[in-house]
């Protein structure tokens, strides 16, 4: 694996901020994940994300079709 665990926590420290800053979390607690386990928990972040940006949207679309109609 070519992704270090400080890089894993960054990336799950951005993938958990709502707005697509930096979020704090306990260092200590992270460190405790293996970085196969870490890399599970930021693809999981990333599917789940993605989920919510497709039913924001899908909500969105419904909301202008009853605007516009």
């Amino acid at each position: 694996m070519d992704i270090s665990k400080d890089q894993l926590i960054e990336d799950i420290k951005y993938l958990i901020s709502v707005d697509g800053t930096k979020t704090d979390i306990n260092p200590s607690y992270l460190e405790y994940f293996t970085i196969e386990e870490l890399d599970e928990i930021k693809t999981d972040l990333q599917i789940k994300k993605e989920n919510k940006k497709e039913f924001a949207k899908q909500y969105v679309e419904e909301l202008y079709d009853k605007i516009t109609t």
